[in-house]
C-alpha cells in the first residue's frame, strides 16, 4: 500500500475526514477523532489504534513498534508496511476506525449517520 491507496481506502469509510496536522502528517478521523495517521514525506509509515488486549502482540511483530506519543492509547506504528499484505493493512485500519467510532457518543454517531 502507498499513500494514495491508503487515502482512497480511509476515505471510503463512512463519515471519514482527512486533515494535515503537525506540518507533514495526514490524519484520517471519524467524528473528529483520529483513527489513522501517515507521514506525507517518505518513507511511507502508518499508525493506527489496536484493541488493548492485542497491543503487546501487535507492537512486537516484525515491522511494528509502539507509536511514539500514542502508545499509551494503544496505537502502533508500522515501520515496514511492505511486510504486510494489503488486506491485512486494510483489516488493521478498519479495526482502528471501528474502535474509534465506538468511542464516539451515540448522538455523535447518529449525527454522522454511522449509528449502528
Amino acid at each position: 500500500m502507498n499513500l494514495d491507496a491508503l487515502e482512497k481506502f480511509c476515505m471510503k469509510l463512512p463519515a471519514a475526514t482527512e486533515d494535515v496536522k503537525w506540518d507533514n502528517d495526514l490524519v484520517f478521523a471519524v467524528g473528529g477523532k483520529m483513527f489513522c495517521v501517515t507521514s506525507l514525506e517518505p518513507p511511507f509509515k502508518v499508525s493506527f489504534k489496536v484493541p488493548d488486549h492485542d497491543f503487546d502482540e501487535v507492537s512486537a511483530r516484525d515491522g511494528f513498534i509502539p507509536a511514539p506519543y500514542l502508545a499509551r492509547a494503544k496505537w502502533v506504528l508500522v515501520t515496514q508496511p511492505e511486510k504486510l499484505k494489503p488486506k491485512e493493512l486494510d483489516f488493521f485500519i478498519r479495526q482502528s476506525y471501528e474502535l474509534v467510532k465506538l468511542k464516539l457518543t451515540r448522538k455523535a454517531r447518529k449525527d454522522l449517520g454511522i449509528d449502528n
